[in-house]
């Protein structure tokens, strides 16, 4: 036994003893990913700075076939128990759907084996092979080996194509193997913007390939999510898949895409085009977006697929639940996997959001006629009665409204970015048409530049219409801003779109979900870390609804309705009248507003300050000053303790932002401050402080000149760029000597960086705190 293992670092352990452990017994470099980070790691934002949390890795996973893991290791120094790492590693296994988790300090391995729930030590030269590994999950899972082809079956890879996140790869091998056991009915809930199409491709490839699926239906109700399906993610399906149109249905095809407006007839006695098909020549049907309609008794899409009940059916939908329409849990049953927009940021993969909430003083109180004659300005007698914020925009129109709500988003474009992508969803066509020309009049200067600045974008337009390609390219400058009531509040992938407005009664949680979704696609190479909402309708309480990301639920009975459903016809409580009636003498103005961000427990939470919250979150890190200085004085790297706050969502940088008065303070000032009420020395004030103590006497000649500069780096720039690794490559040092050279003066690194470890003290005296 090594007399020294217990001073070796977790790298060590790792190097000498786990990986050495794992090859003797088969597992090879290819078998094997170390140091795998799954999640990219969230974003915080504050004001308008951003920055990523540290992503989650395992030490090791171990593949049976690629895209199948099958085991996780997690490896602690020899200081830790054997078992020292297994609850981590067992979180992680669940994360990823794993079945085999392992700990290990270098001294022998801990087993958590899911399938048994049974945990076992075993030595460390008796590690399982791959083949024993997948002989354990064979035996519990008893597939066929008609099965097991199918699930065998390889993902697509090609030069374009990615690999999948981990959520993606754990929805398609649970598809995949519902799909070989026999299920028929298969339901996925994927947030919007977590990538469903890709994963309903790689589902649609392996089943295809295996010879397991032979014709395959992919049904979606929007003719641009066809299009954007088959020249991106359907795109190596060229040669074998077809879209259908019109009413004609050539069977010689293999993967066909339809709306399912077409596969209907709306003409009484004219048989359903679907029918021209034999109720079995389908044995796959994929449906995208199923929360509209396609559970629905009454539905087209409920009539389609029921005709062909006896295919494979797999439904992916962001929402799971309706309240007032179809209940797709109903038709296809409990998702067999279930990726929430909480997940999702949380992981990194999408956006975070900020909240304005705009009170508008009419909304609050109502509006009433003076008397049983007032006129509006088209002459016709309003109805006497209480009219309420849900009727504003359908039945009775406040000009003045209008103008409040067009200045406000104004200028939030001002403050955001105006060639910030967004949209304002209003109550009705007419209601879009009458804000596009208020944006317009507002900001006159943009439409000069392109008239396409401001668009509405409505299914009744055909030029707006023929602009939605534009608007949802990340490349395509215009339009802009666009305004709608329904058209874009579903399945229109904009990755840019920064901010989104809601002007309109969302009639239901699936409508409101979908209306969020549109901006929660992260687009960082375009500068998309988050977006905002302006929510003048109250619409976002529905994040403080446990349905918003919680379990989906079968109701207690099942529910029905007519029509459409769901999107395209939003139920509301009360009932418009035949027409609206219009007036502009009322004031109005916002009353008030808040700001809410996305917080730690995944529900949208109040910011009562900027400093408040920063305050709090600090003292969440460091209770104390004394903490705080004790750490900071214990830390070479005080970019290290940057990153930590990162954790506890605290921004250096956001809070400079946020006050003007600490531009010229340092880090460690900053958060004395802020978090303990210190009064913070201006960097210039500490640099010069050390050179009254004379402290830079003890050195002399080119020494002592690197160490001015450095101070001057300091009061310049602050403690991080001193830090920076490259900083001696730059002027002045680079006119004092090479790298080399300057730390030869010191006696070589060792020197260099204890004088320069020494200087920080030099800086942060606890004298220096007021």
């Amino acid at each position: 036994m090594d007399p020294n293992k217990k001073e070796l670092s977790e790298e060590d352990i790792k190097n000498r003893y786990i990986t050495p452990a794992l090859n003797a017994v088969g597992w090879a470099a290819e078998d094997m990913r170390m140091e795998k980070y799954f999640t990219d790691g969230r974003v915080i934002f504050q004001g308008g700075k951003h920055a990523r949390k540290q992503g989650k890795k395992a030490d090791y996973l171990l593949y049976s076939s690629p895209n199948y893991p099958i085991a996780i290791v997690e490896a602690k120094d020899n200081n830790h128990p054997v078992g020292g790492g297994l609850q981590q590693a067992m979180d992680y296994a669940l994360i990823l759907d794993i079945p085999f988790a392992y700990s290990s300090n270098g001294d022998g391995f801990v087993e958590h084996d899911f399938l048994t729930g049974t945990e076992t030590e075993i030595p460390l030269d008796k590690f399982p092979t791959r083949e024993q590994l997948l002989e354990r999950v064979r035996a519990k899972k008893n597939f066929t080996p008609e099965q097991e082809k199918v699930i065998n079956q390889p993902y697509y890879w090609d030069a374009d194509t990615h690999a999948p996140r981990y959520y993606q790869r754990i929805a398609i091998n649970r598809t995949v193997e519902a799909v070989a056991r026999g299920d028929k009915r298969i339901l996925l809930v994927m947030a919007t913007g977590t990538g469903k199409t890709y994963t309903a491709f790689q589902i649609i490839e392996r089943l295809h390939k295996s010879e397991c699926k032979k014709k395959i239906l992919y049904l979606a109700d929007r003719n641009i999510l066809i299009n954007q399906t088959m020249v991106q993610d359907f795109k190596p399906f060229k040669k074998i898949m077809t879209k259908v149109k019109g009413k004609e249905l050539d069977s010689s095809y293999e993967i066909y895409m339809a709306l399912y407006q077409q596969l209907v007839s709306y003409d009484e006695g004219v048989p359903d085009p679907f029918t021209a098909f034999k109720p079995e020549f389908f044995d796959l049907i994929l449906v995208d977006e199923c929360h509209r309609g396609s559970a629905k008794e009454d539905s087209e899409w409920r009539k389609i697929l029921e005709y062909f009940s006896g295919a494979t059916q797999i439904g992916m939908t962001a929402t799971p639940k309706v309240a007032n329409g179809a209940n797709n849990l109903e038709y296809f049953g409990e998702p067999i996997f279930t990726y929430s927009l909480k997940q999702g940021i949380e992981d990194g993969f999408l956006a975070p959001y900020r909240v304005t909430n705009s009170f508008l003083n009419v909304d609050l109180k109502g509006w009433a006629p003076e008397g049983p004659q007032e006129i509006d300005l088209f002459g016709n007698v309003i109805p006497e009665q209480l009219y309420q914020r849900p009727d504003f925009g359908r039945e009775l129109v406040i000009k003045t409204r209008r103008e409040v709500v067009a200045r406000r988003i104004t200028q939030m474009l001002y403050k955001i970015g105006r060639m910030t992508k967004t949209i304002v969803f209003c109550t009705d066509v007419e209601e879009a048409e009458a804000m596009r020309q208020l944006l317009v009049n507002l900001n006159a200067d943009m439409v000069k530049e392109d008239s396409r600045y401001v668009m509405r974008i409505t299914g009744d337009d055909a030029v707006g219409k023929k602009q939605l390609g534009n608007f949802i390219e990340p490349d395509e400058a215009y339009p802009v801003v666009v305004t709608t009531s329904e058209m874009l509040s579903t399945g229109v992938d904009c990755k840019t779109c920064g901010l989104i407005v809601i002007d309109k009664e969302i009639g239901s949680m699936t409508e409101f979900k979908q209306i969020v979704g549109r901006g929660t696609r992260l687009k960082t190479d375009k500068g998309k870390w988050h977006f905002e909402i302006l929510d003048f309708r109250n619409a976002t309480q529905m994040f403080k609804d446990p349905e918003f990301d919680g379990e989906p639920e079968m109701p207690e009975e099942p529910v029905h309705g007519g029509g459409g459903g769901g999107l395209h016809e939003p139920k509301h409580p009360y009932n418009p009248g035949p027409k609206k009636y219009y007036i502009n003498h009322v004031e109005v103005k916002i009353d008030a507003e808040t700001v809410s961000y996305l917080g730690a427990d995944g529900k949208t939470q109040v910011v009562e300050s900027f400093t408040d919250f920063t305050r709090k979150n600090i003292r969440g890190k460091f209770a104390t000053l004394d903490d705080f200085i004790k750490r900071w004085s214990a830390e070479a790297r005080k970019a290290a303790i940057v990153d930590e706050l990162k954790e506890y969502d605290v921004l250096i940088d956001a809070i400079r932002e946020a006050n003007p008065d600490l531009a010229k303070v340092d880090v460690f000032d900053i958060i004395c401050h802020v978090a303990f009420d210190q009064k913070p020395l201006t960097r210039r004030e500490r640099a010069n402080n050390v050179k009254k103590r004379n402290y830079l006497a003890k050195y002399e000649g080119k020494a002592r000149e690197v160490l001015e500069a450095l101070l001057v780096k300091y009061a310049d720039d602050g403690i991080l760029q001193m830090e920076q690794n490259d900083v001696l490559k730059l002027d002045p040092f680079s006119h004092i000597g090479t790298v080399p050279k300057i730390m030869k003066l010191f006696g070589g690194r060792e020197g260099y960086e204890a004088a320069v470890i020494d200087l920080k003290k030099q800086l942060y005296l606890t004298d220096d705190v007021a």
